[in-house]
């Protein structure tokens, strides 16, 4: 599990005075207003207070400490900051991705192992989580209560209640 996640990258510039936009790589604009530093390296270096941020679509609007006009803010174009997984409180039931994945995914009613969280992707209301078994055959399920039961990041398991055929044959067709 790394300490330091991607928060965003930097598109452009925005103004002269040295704000940025950027594409958020976390939950949003409203996660990034969580955050009172970011980092310029995935390693925790090149820590900089953030000023501001502010929501201007499906983008944020950032301000930097150091980054005053517009040519130190062209300079951070492409530039992707990190944020420390410390700084961030979660509400309860909440989960950062990276800690999710290599999680074993066993049922909740026999202890049955499915296999490992491999793959988490967000493409609507819920999440989908790839679940890859010993074989290396695929399954997709939406992380919904019916099928979650309990996330429990002490021992690194999740407890699901599958349906029947949820986890018999593998998602890119590669039945055991």
């Amino acid at each position: 599990m790394n300490k330091y996640l991607p928060a965003c990258k930097i598109v452009t510039t925005h103004g002269v005075r040295g704000e940025m936009k950027a594409l958020p790589l976390c939950d949003g604009a409203d996660f990034l207003k969580k955050c009172k530093r970011l980092f310029a390296k995935a390693d925790g270096s090149g820590e900089v207070a953030v000023q501001s941020v502010r929501a201007q679509g499906n983008m944020a609007l950032l301000c930097l400490a150091g980054v005053e006009d517009m040519d130190a803010a062209r300079r951070q174009v492409g530039r992707t900051y990190y944020f420390a997984k410390a700084d961030i409180r979660l509400p309860k039931g909440r989960y950062f991705v990276d800690d999710l994945l290599g999680c074993t995914i066993r049922d909740a009613a026999d202890g049955r192992v499915y296999g490992t969280l491999t793959g988490v992707d967000c493409p609507a209301a819920q999440d989908i989580y790839t679940v890859t078994d010993a074989a290396g055959g695929e399954h997709a399920f939406p992380a919904v209560p019916e099928f979650v039961k309990k996330i429990d990041m002490d021992v690194r398991e999740i407890l699901v209640s599958p349906i029947p055929g949820m986890f018999d044959e593998a998602v890119n067709g590669d039945a055991d």
